[in-house]
């Protein structure tokens, strides 16, 4: 695996090495030792999938917080997503910075997102499916968010075509 971390502060892009032949290719996307060796958090306790019909869905901005904060591990493993990181943590070098990354089932590349950062996505096609390895247990009255369209970080989505559930509209705009 080859770790690279982002513009954001403890937020890393992480492209599995893969081994290709005639059959298609085998990758590792996890290894506990190499994650610790880059500080990030090894602990997985979660598994998701977000399976979206349409493009243009747009699911976020998504945290939980302490002491129920989870780092996730995000791979598109079907479609493709601008996926969109928010750095809340307030004793951080990029707070309230954000950046978006394409991730699609055809550049097998990860998200790391640590504990403190808001995350969300859009879809850029029909069909596009979502997985996340998650360092925390998903707890109802942790979970948080801010609103995607929030002028505080003013974040450049790549469509005006959206789908977005109505808990997420709904969220509150930042504050500290």
């Amino acid at each position: 695996m080859k770790i690279n971390e982002t513009s954001l502060k403890g937020v890393f892009l992480i492209d599995p090495d893969l081994m290709a032949d005639e059959r298609g290719f085998f990758a590792r996307t996890y290894c506990s030792q190499k994650f610790a060796q880059y500080g990030l958090n090894p602990r997985l306790e979660q598994c998701n999938i977000s399976y979206n019909h349409k493009k243009g869905t747009l699911r976020g901005m998504h945290f939980q917080t302490a002491p129920h904060a989870e780092a996730k591990l995000v791979r598109c493993i079907r479609g493709a997503i601008f996926d969109v990181v928010i750095d809340l943590r307030p004793d951080s070098l990029t707070f309230e910075q954000w950046i978006g990354v394409e991730l699609s089932e055809k550049f097998p590349k990860m998200l790391y997102i640590p504990e403190g950062c808001a995350h969300g996505f859009q879809t850029l096609e029909n069909n596009t499916e979502v997985f996340y390895q998650m360092s925390n247990f998903f707890v109802p009255d942790a979970a948080r968010g801010v609103r995607w369209d929030d002028p505080n970080f003013n974040i450049t989505w790549p469509s005006d075509e959206r789908i977005i559930s109505v808990k997420d509209q709904n969220y509150p705009l930042y504050s500290r």
